[in-house]
């Protein structure tokens, strides 16, 4: 299967614990991924976290597709307070599959967060794909950033 890997890296005015904390938890994936509408069906096993998530993708602005993923988070939080990590697997139809990992350092005013993404898709999605997600990750570090800044309220 064709792949690409995404990288962006982006800092967040919280501590690492902060940040790791809202990203270990699935419920605050609503809306931090501008697609993800719904997180449903969440079980913990063995260190990870398994749940339902619905993307949902707007086509010329009034035709709707909402897209069931499977999604897996492991979070390792061994390096706190200074540094943690999660990881996991997105599972979607159509066999498109993302692995990914935010990696949260420790920094001077607060976190630094590096959020990579492989993608793995059949032949002739991956543009698509990797278009996509390359928007969705750069949205998410906004929105993050934005959650967790000083005043802010949680969402």
């Amino acid at each position: 299967m064709p792949s690409a890997e995404l990288q962006h890296t982006f800092r967040v005015a919280a501590p690492p614990r902060e940040v790791f904390s809202h990203l270990a938890d699935p419920a605050h994936y609503v809306g931090l991924s501008p697609l993800v509408v719904a997180v449903r069906d969440v079980r913990e096993s063995g260190g990870s976290v398994r749940y339902t998530a619905v993307e949902r993708f707007r086509f010329l602005r009034v035709l709707r597709h909402d897209n069931v993923i499977d999604v897996t988070l492991v979070p390792l939080a061994d390096g706190l307070p200074g540094a943690a990590e999660i990881s996991g697997e997105v599972r979607s139809p159509g066999r498109v599959r993302m692995s990914y990992r935010f990696a949260i350092a420790g920094h001077e005013d607060g976190s630094v967060v590096t959020d990579t993404l492989r993608l793995r898709t059949p032949p002739g999605l991956l543009r698509f794909a990797a278009s996509r997600a390359g928007a969705v990750q750069r949205e998410r570090a906004r929105i993050l950033a934005d959650r967790l800044a000083p005043g802010s309220r949680r969402t």
